[in-house]
């Protein structure tokens, strides 16, 4: 990238895949006063891609949302196309296509022979290391993640993370013109899971394991994690919301990448659900039966069950967020901002850790880590160290 080079509403925007998340990302950017080209191989896909995005654009001018002038522009400046030739003359391309390295791979080097020195390609990846994508290009200083969350119209967090390879300039130029979008972005290292799929796993895992424990049904951990929590969604409605089959792969992605360490294992009752096919709402059964007609099961309402349910994983969510911070993943701001605005956490969880006390959560950590012997529990040492000296996050 020239050190004039400034992206602004006068380039041209890429988008690689015409699915749920590149059609978001594309709204965003034509809503931002973009010109947008969608690429999909697949003629089928992007007729579908640009009759939602007609009907969406009509519900929001229904809403109010939006003016039929407004809506129009916006679907006049969204182009569909079949050959990848079409983006030449675009400042920044978004990959968000399937999460296979090889086919990543393979798109950016083709893409390096079509598009300008100067232009930005970047993957929406939320599972794949973006220094091994850009490692297919003859320029890997120009490659950036920029992983926005599903619906990307209405999910405001963007995690932007430069690869070891990335130039400063493009990590600049991608965070302010994401910025210039409406969205808030977050800067993270290039490490399995970014920030939030990384520190969320634990929202699951440990929920999982306490039902697998038969110490509490979905429905009472769901309850307890709302209740006590203050939590939007219980884990295992949020996993049913998400997809089995997404959140799945991506604790095994996550798990395998940071060489089997055990916080992170996937669980028996997650992969037996994704075995099955039993993804979740999309399908009408998760680890909940959505069948018209269902009466949802009811908690076990016990408070001391519940409280001792959301100690146990907010302490794993927590420890989650001290280890991120020790191993300078993001900023202390930053590593809270990810969570409270790309899953909906009530609070930032190391805000929440000097609001619960860290000697409380090192003690929930330490009498785990004795009781049950694994690593899983083992408490991060930056905790042990601000306990030991008395220290805050914030």
């Amino acid at each position: 990238m020239s050190n004039n080079q400034k992206l602004t509403t006068n380039n041209l925007i890429g988008i690689i895949g015409s699915g749920a998340m590149g059609a978001g990302i594309a709204q965003v950017a034509a809503t931002a006063g973009h010109e947008v080209i969608v690429f999909d191989n697949n003629q089928v896909a992007l007729d579908k891609a640009k009759n939602n995005l007609e009907n969406t654009l009509k519900k929001l001018v229904e809403k109010q949302k939006l003016t039929e002038q407004t809506a129009s522009e916006i679907f006049a400046r969204t182009k569909y196309a079949s050959n990848l030739n079409d983006f030449k003359n675009c400042g920044l391309i978004i990959e968000a296509i399937i999460e296979n390295l090889d086919v990543k791979q393979k798109v950016f080097s083709e893409l390096e022979s079509i598009v300008s020195e100067d232009c930005i390609l970047a993957s929406n990846t939320s599972s794949l290391s973006i220094a091994s994508i850009a490692s297919a290009c003859k320029k890997p200083n120009r490659v950036v993640g920029i992983h926005f969350f599903n619906p990307a119209p209405l999910m405001p967090l963007v995690e932007i993370i430069p690869a070891i390879t990335t130039d400063d300039k493009i990590t600049s130029e991608s965070k302010k013109i994401i910025n210039s979008w409406g969205k808030v972005t977050v800067l993270t290292k290039d490490t399995p899971g970014f920030i939030v799929n990384r520190v969320a796993r634990s929202y699951y895992g440990e929920s999982i394991r306490i039902y697998e424990e038969g110490m509490a049904d979905f429905a009472t951990i769901d309850w307890a994690l709302k209740t006590f929590g203050g939590f939007k969604m219980g884990p295992f409605e949020l996993m049913d919301f998400i997809g089995n089959d997404i959140n799945y792969k991506v604790t095994e992605s996550v798990w395998e990448q940071f060489f089997y360490e055990p916080r992170f294992k996937p669980s028996l009752t997650q992969k037996r659900l994704y075995e099955a096919k039993l993804f979740g709402r999309k399908i009408g059964r998760g680890y909940y039966n959505y069948a018209e007609g269902t009466t949802p099961p009811a908690p076990n309402q016990n408070e001391e069950l519940g409280k001792y349910i959301f100690n146990r994983v907010i302490a794993m969510l927590i420890n989650e967020a001290v280890d991120s911070l020790y191993l300078q993943l993001a900023t202390k701001e930053d590593l809270d901002l990810a969570m409270t605005k790309g899953v909906n956490y009530p609070k930032g969880l190391l805000k929440w850790a000097d609001e619960l006390g860290l000697q409380n959560i090192l003690n929930t950590l330490e009498v785990m880590y004795e009781l049950y012997g694994e690593d899983r529990y083992r408490p991060c040492v930056l905790m042990k160290m601000m306990v030991r000296d008395g220290k805050r996050f914030f």
